[in-house]
């Protein structure tokens, strides 16, 4: 059954779609604007446009239909796994691909891989993301670490609770430094112009990245960024926030850029203790070609 509103306006005031973004949770404004698109938001049983200014007496009724499930489909997609035991994974994740089915994405992900390669997956409990423990952006490339099984997802999201995890990542980034490391202590939420981007906010969750720079070129720096907390977009709204926004970010960073397929983000190291065992396990792998050839672009010059 869809979920339904319905109530009067007294005294509020402004725009429809800030209204009904502060009434109902979990409901952005791009939501907003496919159910007003799909007239399943109605004020005075008419259809009104987003910026509609709400007036007294108007009775507003809201129809949420329920979300189609996502069909969890194996695919025979190639798969770089790196290492692989009873309890984990740890795959390179290339750029361009995303982590699990999504509404934008209901398919060719690497949760649909996955499922192709193994049916030892750990279960979630949205149901959709079988195995994920963490994720990293479509267009960021790396490693990431797989549950196979619950006892393996407990210990692996215990570990990145406690931070006793290893995540490290080289990112190409716009400016040059005059220190040589530093930390970024700033909270992230969503961004409250934008509901699909993140930005440093008052009220957000804590957020700290360290980051240490390793070369610098005209215009542009390359710097390794290691990860205490794993908030959405973290490091790439961090960097922004001070400066230096990552080099082909298509969100954060500016329209001239390095030419790319996205942002020159890249989980090189990641370490983990073996969830039975206790052992410490350690990765690391190289960029992508495309990130190895601007660099070598930007040493020339």
């Amino acid at each position: 059954m869809p979920d339904k509103y319905q109530f009067i306006i007294k005294d509020e005031q402004g725009r429809l779609d800030s209204l009904l973004a502060s009434k109902i949770p979990n409901l952005s404004r791009t939501r907003i604007q496919e159910l007003l698109r799909d007239k399943n938001i109605l004020v005075n049983d008419k259809v009104v446009k987003p910026s509609y200014k709400v007036q007294k007496n108007d009775l507003i009724v809201v129809t949420i239909p329920q979300l189609k499930p996502l069909a969890m489909i194996p695919e025979d997609i190639p798969l770089d796994i790196i290492y692989e035991d009873q309890d984990v994974l740890v795959v390179n994740k290339p750029q361009g691909m995303v982590v699990h089915p999504a509404a934008g994405h209901p398919d060719h992900t690497l949760v649909n891989a996955l499922l192709f390669h193994t049916k030892n997956l750990a279960q979630s409990p949205e149901g959709f993301r079988p195995g994920i423990v963490h994720r990293i952006d479509k267009d960021t490339s790396g490693l990431l670490m797989v549950a196979k099984n619950s006892f393996a997802r407990e210990s692996l999201e215990n570990q990145l609770a406690h931070k006793t995890n290893k995540r490290l990542y080289l990112a190409i980034v716009h400016g040059n430094f005059s220190e040589k490391s530093g930390v970024i202590n700033a909270p992230i939420g969503r961004d409250h112009f934008n509901r699909k981007k993140m930005a440093v906010v008052e009220n957000g969750k804590e957020a700290v990245t360290h980051f240490t720079v390793l070369e610098q070129f005209q215009n542009y720096s390359l710097i390794e960024c290691r990860l205490e907390t794993g908030r959405t977009h973290q490091i790439r709204v961090h960097l922004s926030y001070i400066g230096h926004p990552v080099a082909g970010d298509p969100l954060y960073g500016p329209q001239h850029s390095l030419k790319g397929h996205g942002q020159f983000l890249h989980a090189q190291i990641l370490g983990f203790k073996q969830p039975h065992s206790g052992k410490w396990l350690e990765f690391k792998v190289e960029p992508p070609q495309i990130f190895l050839e601007r660099l070598t672009e930007l040493r020339k010059k």
